[in-house]
């Protein structure tokens, strides 16, 4: 017994201790229900009405304070000193708010989820509840058919539409369930097995948040989905009065998506609930933002969407006129022609190892020589055969781990003997290549440029030139020839890395496919095509034009967020699936979420067996279709779950062989899913299938099935996460059905040759093993097990070290969208344009205090158009906190008459426009410029004329604010990639990339902020009405309209939004509303034709 079953026995396991926790929760939960689930239909009803009303109750001041405050914001007249002390305690308001919100709801958690569950259990007992009507209910009847007003009377159907399948409600919460649902409302990750109803689950958390008026996010991996739940589940909270929408169904930036946002509850997929936030953030008017706080979010498939995807950005871009989208294309020929003699070379060593080894001459010859070619081509077919050959495999680890020990002795001089041969070598681990100088004297030679892809030694060079004896100005332009020529280097030497990863590790049918002239990625942990997704830093464009298929222009990014760093923004955020324990490590550390593993309703009964392992991939697959044929013999149905399409396509080959019918679903054939699922459980059936058919299916059995024995599963390889492994068994033995699974291992699989450990290399070489012949153990599992450890601890280093390049850019997007919101909303406009005054104004006397009082004043009128308001003797006795403050006092004087004179000149026109046309007009637009560029200002009307001129201030503030951040933020992001893509090359410089990144995003961030404060103080010091030279001020003025932002000429990128799931669809409309004619008589029972009644606005 070891230490950690000692400890287990001692305290209990995790899970057993968060039961334990929970255990007084449920025995509330199930006092309450007892009570409740007595009261009738119409009580049960009032009953929630009324914890609805306590929970607002007792946040009620507090939120009258938040009213109060923001309206004192909008106040004009208000001092920017006293808006800046309501600013910080509007602040601390909203975070007493969702305290006390927490605190409110722990309280009143066990009623609500009884009454969920006995909400729950009338639908399944009744076909038509009948209730008293209300308001809600009678506009309810008018968009769905399971509500009928009859008089006074509301009659609730307990069948209706949800994902185009007329569905019969028949589910009842269980106690497992009631588990869940108080876990997720804690903040934490309930993980379920398959069958457990984890949709159901949700109800609970969901409907008790959505008490709190704030909003509640359901969040799903697929708009199939968020559409089904919205409507399979909606009745469940639309019977108490709660609105549910989906944000799937309703067009981005339209008034119903913004309605969807205001519902208590809220479906919709992961994606577009960022694409969403980045519009919002690209808005120009404050009316067009559609989301509201981020509250409450409950993720479904949780490890699927915080971790497979979290760490691919969400995109907003256009076209960008630069592009060297062309050198891609030109530097392929050559990446080729290396590749190929690589791969030559590769051949002839392994052939010399072969020999060596074979005559007994292993020591410091074939040794090495056998390592030198996996280096060099680990993947190559006659390699991974020639490993599976009794004790080569050893002989290989053997070599690599003195490698590893020279590497700390003599230097890496070892390492270098092996690799200096080669002309790149490949790291699987790492996911790399890097060329040697063999590599690069090579291309060197085919272009006929030495130097032409040798990187300058930078530190070395710019010292040379400050040696120089030369003028200042020389200098300085031979070290912008020197910056320019790394960069270009940069970018050839980039482009090569990504050509060379194109060729040497990235396999067509594996890794992508390509169809209709598109290279489209499949996800290695669903084997699904992801639409629209692209790999980052050109290494797309770099497989296109391996391809030979067009190679896709660059963008400009305008707007980015990783799923990551959108889902960190909530107050509170929860997630279910069926596989988060394996990491769970990952989801602390990044999340601060804690995984709960929920107990199943129904024992597990499904046979999990020990893996069988093979020497040969060959050998492998013809035991797995051996199988397969017992298995139909006997009736049972058989999943087949393999790594990658090619794979997938190979066994449905073998099959035909074989005689054996089957069905295949991999990336290439996703648009068959719902049907090949749908017949998946049939008796003797054999589907094939990618990672794909092991997360989000149901594959359910008939009772002649689970006598034969079950759902068989047979995993063809272990994949590089027990994650994926878990989904694929957990697809059978669902709700204590019978069932089985295993999973047959080689040693030539892509884990077993990486990662796999020396132990069963050494056991398959003692017993002699046969190519026909397998062993199986649970020690051998367990290796196999610990293997792929190996691989999610170095999953999680490299997603760890992109998590510390996009906190960088988070921190920064998180500043800068800040400041745009608050220039949106115009709340805290006055504070913001102080904070810039006070910011620049510091920077500027630190950068300019060297300078005499005449070069300074001169500066400063270049720079922002003013003069000092203190003379030479001052200047000089001022210290630099002292020279600060007097030159912010002279920015504020100046700007003040600048706005007072701006206001004399628009108040004529104000006024004239508000007593001729207030009637027609909401909203004036009023050309203003600073002598450069002219900007209409949009000011309402009637806001300006009360305030006597001060409201078109605050709105030329807002408008110049937003455009200057807008413009900066935009080229910041572009810098932001240029940086990212060149930091890598620090490497060559003994310097870690991240550090350098860190430092260097840090200066264009300082000087972002820098430029954005001196050109909107720049603006405001020099503003002026614009008037053309025939032109009446009272002419100026012209009716204004707002304006939505532009997107036609932007592209979204994302994953696929097809309809991922297997759950079977009909061709019915997915969208459940209810059509009405508009002569009929109107639903609510109003008596009148609909026309006039909830149909006038339509």
């Amino acid at each position: 017994m070891g230490l950690s079953d000692i400890i287990k026995k001692l305290f209990g396991s995790k899970s057993e201790r968060d039961l334990k926790q929970l255990k007084p929760i449920l025995n509330n939960i199930h006092n309450a229900y007892s009570r409740i689930d007595a009261l009738s239909d119409d009580d049960l009803r009032n009953e929630s009405a009324a914890i609805r009303a306590k929970v607002l109750d007792y946040v009620a001041v507090e939120e009258a304070k938040v009213v109060s405050i923001r309206e004192q914001l909008e106040d004009v007249e208000i001092a920017v000193s006293e808006k800046e002390k309501l600013a910080t305690e509007l602040d601390l308001l909203i975070k007493e708010i969702d305290t006390k919100l927490e605190d409110i709801l722990n309280q009143v958690l066990p009623e609500t989820f009884a009454i969920v569950k006995s909400t729950a259990r009338r639908f399944k007992d009744n076909p038509v509840i009948r209730v008293k009507a209300t308001q809600f209910d009678r506009d309810l009847s008018t968009t769905h058919d399971f509500v009928t007003i009859k008089g006074d009377i509301a009659e609730w159907k307990n069948s209706w539409i949800a994902g185009g399948n007329m569905i019969t409600w028949d589910m009842v919460h269980y106690d497992v369930q009631l588990y869940g649902g108080a876990v997720l409302h804690a903040g934490k990750i309930a993980e379920m097995a398959t069958g457990e109803g984890k949709t159901l689950v949700a109800t609970l958390p969901v409907f008790l948040n959505a008490l709190a008026g704030k909003g509640v996010h359901v969040v799903t991996v697929n708009d199939y989905l968020s559409k089904r739940d919205s409507e399979w589940m909606g009745p469940l909270y639309m019977f108490h009065g709660l609105s549910v929408d989906c944000i799937d169904k309703h067009q981005p930036n339209s008034d119903a998506r913004k309605r969807a946002y205001n519902a208590d509850i809220t479906f919709g997929t992961n994606n577009e609930f960022g694409f969403d936030y980045l519009r919002d953030n690209m808005a120009l008017n404050p009316d067009d933002l559609v989301q509201r706080k981020h509250h409450f979010a409950i993720v479904d498939e949780v490890d699927s969407v915080l971790i497979d995807d979290a760490r691919t950005p969400l995109i907003i871009s256009g076209p960008v006129q630069r592009s060297g989208d062309q050198t891609f294309i030109e530097y392929k020929p050559y990446v080729q022609r290396l590749y190929n003699e690589q791969r030559t070379f590769v051949n002839q060593t392994l052939n010399e190892a072969k020999k060596l080894i074979a005559a007994g001459e292993i020591k410091d010859k074939g040794e090495i020589l056998l390592l030198r070619a996996h280096k060099g081509l680990p993947k190559y077919a006659p390699l991974i055969k020639y490993l599976s050959e009794p004790g080569i495999k050893q002989i290989l680890q053997d070599v690599q781990s003195k490698i590893i020990k020279a590497a700390f002795t003599e230097k890496d001089i070892e390492q270098r003997i092996v690799t200096n041969d080669l002309f790149f070598v490949i790291d699987e681990h790492q996911r790399s290549v890097e060329l040697t100088d063999k590599g690069n004297e090579v291309l060197a030679k085919a272009v006929g440029d030495a130097d032409f892809f040798l990187m300058p030694r930078l530190g070395d060079e710019l010292s040379k030139i400050d040696q120089m004896d030369i003028p200042t100005e020389e200098k300085r332009q031979k070290k912008d020839e020197l910056y320019s020529n790394y960069s270009l280097k940069a970018e050839r030497m980039h482009t090569v890395d990504q050509l060379l990863k194109a060729y040497s590790m990235f396999e067509k049918d594996v890794d992508y496919v390509v169809i209709d002239n598109k290279v489209k990625i499949v996800d290695e942990s669903t084997g699904r095509i992801m639409e629209g997704r692209r790999w980052s830093d050109g290494l797309h464009q770099a497989v296109e034009a391996k391809e030979n298929v067009k190679v896709e222009a660059a963008t400009q990014t305008f707007a980015t967020i990783t799923l990551q760093n959108y889902f960190r923004m909530y107050h509170k955020l929860s997630g279910m699936t069926g596989t988060a324990e394996t990491e769970a490590g990952e989801f602390w550390s990044i999340y601060k979420l804690d995984v709960v593993v929920i107990p199943t309703n129904r024992p597990i009964i499904r046979d999990d067996q020990d893996d069988l392992i093979y020497k040969t991939k060959k050998a492998k697959y013809n035991a797995v279709i051996e199988h397969i044929g017992e298995l139909v013999k006997e009736k049972r149905p058989v999943l087949v779950g393999t790594t990658s399409v090619e794979i997938s396509e190979y066994l449905s080959r073998l099959l035909k062989l074989h005689g054996i019918d089957h069905q295949v679903l991999n990336a290439k054939q996703h648009a068959r899913e719902a049907e090949v699922v749908l017949h998946a459980g049939k008796p003797g059936t054999v589907t094939i299938a990618t990672n794909m058919a092991g997360r989000g299916t149901d594959i359910k059995i008939s009772d002649e099935v689970k006598e034969a024995g079950g759902l068989a599963i047979i995993g063809t390889e272990r994949h590089d996460s027990r994650r994926v492994d878990r989904q694929l068994r957990g697809r059978a033995g669902r709700q204590g059905d019978p069932g089985s699974s295993i999973f047959y291992v080689s040693l030539e699989d892509d884990l077993m040759r990486i990662f796999g450990s020396d132990r069963i290399s050494k056991v398959v070489d003692s017993m002699g093993m046969q190519e026909e012949e397998a062993l199986q153990a649970s020690m051998l599992s367990n290796a196999i097990e610990r293997a792929q450890k190996k691989v999610e601890e170095n999953n999680f280093g490299t997603r760890k070290r992109l998590v510390d390049y996009d906190d960088v850019m988070n921190s920064q997007r998180e500043v800068v969208y800040t400041k745009r919101r608050s220039a949106l909303t115009g709340e805290r406009i006055d504070v913001d344009v102080l904070n810039m005054i006070s910011d620049y104004c510091e920077m500027f006397a630190d950068s300019n205090r060297h300078l005499t009082y005449d070069l300074f004043s001169e500066e400063l009128m270049k720079v922002l158009s003013i003069f000092p308001d203190f003379d030479e003797a001052s200047y000089e006795r001022f210290n630099k906190a002292q020279l600060t403050e007097q030159l912010q006092q002279s920015v504020q004087n100046v700007m003040q008459r600048r706005f007072d004179t701006l206001i004399e000149q628009t108040w004529p026109v104000i006024s004239h426009v508000y007593d001729t046309k207030r009637m027609f007009y909401q909203n004036i637009q009023i050309p203003v410029s600073d002598g450069k560029m002219v900007y209409g200002i949009l000011v309402d009307l009637r806001k300006a004329y009360e305030s006597k001129g001060k409201e078109l201030i605050r709105a030329v503030q807002k408008t110049i604010t937003l455009r200057v951040i807008d413009e900066y933020w935009k080229n910041h992001l572009r810098d932001m990639d240029d940086l990212k893509q060149a930091v890598q090359h620090a490497a060559y410089e003994q310097k870690d990339p991240i550090l350098v990144y860190k430092g260097e995003s840090f200066e264009l961030f300082i000087k972002v902020l820098e430029g954005i404060s001196r050109d909107v103080l720049a603006f405001l010091l020099r503003s002026f009405l614009f008037l053309r030279n025939d032109q009446q001020p009272q002419e100026v003025a012209t009716e204004g309209h707002t304006k939505k932002t532009d997107l036609s000429g932007m592209r979204e990128s994302r994953p696929d939004l097809l309809t991922n799931s297997s759950e079977p669809q009909s061709n019915a409309p997915a969208r459940a509303e209810k059509k009405v004619g508009r002569n009929d008589p109107c639903p609510c029972g109003s008596g009148k034709k609909y026309k006039n009644c909830h149909g006038k606005n339509q």
